[in-house]
């Protein structure tokens, strides 16, 4: 696939799968700006296309200077990566605070909205585009205890959709994918607060896989690069399931 040339927004992309995502747009000849609260972790990554910005997905006024400065530098925005996403862990609802469940719906849904809303700005105008939204397979195929950041992720999911339909007569693409349990740092804190986090990962999660591994983040910056790609030109308002079969 080839995406040389092309300008890609990434959020959260000082995760485990933003930062494998930022890698391998990188290696197809993009331009990628990654914005992360921290961008600590992508310092590793030594290449001239990559551009970072520190700050809050929550903070629209940041996020607008950010799109209109990638605007003004490169004349463009191809595609946007909304990568960013914090976890649950294992609680029961009686047990979950108001301020719980409006840090999840506010990172993994209203980031969406204020990111895709600097993005569209950009991309109207040129008539093309493609946003992709990772959301999540439990979305799809509920676990106990994940109520809230469950709910947070079907609303990303249905917002991909209803982007979708709503941008399409500008030839702006919008897919989702919903990742299964992927092996990165997140998937500990999706545990019980009392427990073991390798049991946890080995019994629970590894074994909910029907082809029995984890999803690695570079699976899913595969099928990240594939939406964003020509070869996925007709694709739009699609979720594409990551997860081993998870969601069977």
């Amino acid at each position: 696939m080839d995406l040389n040339n092309k300008v890609i927004v990434v959020t959260g992309a000082g995760g485990g799968m933003g930062k494998a995502i930022v890698s391998q747009l990188l290696e197809l000849g993009a331009y990628v700006i990654g914005i992360d609260l921290s961008t600590d972790s992508l310092q590793s990554i030594q290449h001239p296309n990559l551009h970072t910005h520190a700050a809050s997905v929550l903070d629209e006024e940041q996020i607008a200077e950010i799109f209109f400065q990638v605007h003004k530098d490169f004349g463009k925005i191809d595609g946007l990566v909304n990568a960013i996403g914090i976890a649950q862990a294992a609680t029961p609802i009686e047990e979950v605070t108001l301020s719980q469940w409006h840090k999840l719906m506010d990172i993994n849904a209203t980031s969406l909205f204020i990111s895709c809303k600097e993005a569209v700005k950009y991309m109207k105008p040129n008539r093309q585009g493609s946003i992709v939204i990772i959301a999540s397979i439990s979305a799809v195929r509920p676990r106990p205890g994940l109520q809230s950041y469950i709910a947070s992720k079907g609303a990303a999911e249905s917002f991909s959709r209803a982007m979708a339909i709503e941008l399409a007569p500008y030839s702006i693409r919008v897919n989702t994918i919903n990742p299964g349990p992927a092996d990165t740092n997140m998937l500990g804190q999706f545990a019980a607060k009392d427990a073991d986090i390798s049991t946890v990962k080995e019994e629970v999660f590894r074994k909910s896989v029907p082809l029995g591994e984890l999803i690695e983040p570079e699976d899913i910056a595969n099928a990240v690069t594939y939406l964003l790609s020509d070869r996925a030109k007709i694709v739009t308002g699609a979720t594409l399931n990551v997860d081993g079969g998870r969601g069977l």
